[in-house]
């Protein structure tokens, strides 16, 4: 699953239209053509997509200036000594193979697709509050979290912690080659994928898709397991994400407002996303 980097983009475009046909129970493909039409119909649409892509240029900047602010102070040995020899414990407990597998799965693959998916999800069930919703989250979790990856940088667990082992790479052994260039080693404070995968979480379960709710609890329940269980976060890491996550929403809830404007959302109206959206 792991092995090659095509393996882990079919394993990812499988997992994708898995996840959009079981929570729209309808094509996956119409699904993926409603919200193409949809981005080329409307233009204030198209911008909030291109804007919530955008954070991945602006993370990739983040990651091209952290060589140049040395002076700032490291903070992971404070984390270390807070925690102690707690840290490691999850992964002496539970290590096997299997973890391992499906933990590695959900950090690298699905993870990413629930964030592909959420948009799509959102525009076929014509739930304009949740798709701008999540647009926004998406990029202020980012935003937010920038700032303490520059200026109070933390290295993930096993990179200090001598009874921690980076599990990853036992299944994915390419993972610091392929992976590491869109996230630093030191950019563990506070944890993206803890903030995002509660985000989507609760906006699913806000939105009235039952289905695709229970797949980002699921989701969010393992990732929240597999950050320290793989050997990357450090306890304080899921805390800080968890406090990044809430904030993000509630900002995102309030920004919403702005392309929504007045329009009254109704959920399950019957009309086609296009139509609803277009009349905006």
């Amino acid at each position: 699953m792991f092995q090659t980097t095509a393996s882990i983009i079919i394993t990812s475009i499988i997992s994708l239209l898995f996840v959009l046909a079981y929570s729209s129970r309808s094509n996956p493909l119409a699904v993926i053509g409603d919200f193409s039409r949809g981005l080329i119909q409307n233009r204030l649409l198209c911008f909030h997509f291109l804007g919530a892509l955008s954070i991945l240029g602006v993370n990739k900047l983040e990651l091209l200036a952290e060589p140049y602010l040395t002076e700032f102070r490291d903070w992971t040995p404070y984390i270390r000594m807070f925690e102690e020899n707690v840290t490691p414990l999850v992964q002496q407990f539970f290590h096997n193979t299997a973890f391992t597998y499906v933990s590695t799965f959900f950090y690298v693959v699905f993870f990413s697709v629930l964030l592909v998916a959420s948009p799509l999800i959102y525009y076929r069930d014509s739930d304009l509050r949740s798709l701008y919703t999540v647009l926004y989250a998406i990029g202020l979790n980012y935003l937010l979290a920038i700032p303490f990856f520059l200026f109070a940088p933390v290295d993930e667990a096993w990179f200090l912690h001598p009874d921690i082992r980076f599990l990853i790479p036992d299944v994915y052994p390419t993972f610091e080659e392929q992976y590491r260039h869109f996230s630093g080693l030191d950019n563990s404070f506070p944890s993206l994928h803890t903030s995002l995968s509660v985000t989507l979480a609760l906006i699913a379960c806000k939105s009235g898709n039952r289905r695709f709710a229970r797949i980002n609890i699921l989701s969010a329940g393992v990732i929240l397991f597999a950050i320290i269980y793989l050997g990357i976060h450090w306890y304080l890491d899921l805390v800080a994400g968890l406090i990044l996550g809430i904030v993000s929403l509630s900002l995102a809830n309030k920004l919403s407002e702005i392309p929504l404007g007045n329009h009254q959302l109704e959920l399950n109206t019957g009309h086609k996303p296009s139509e609803q959206v277009s009349n905006m």
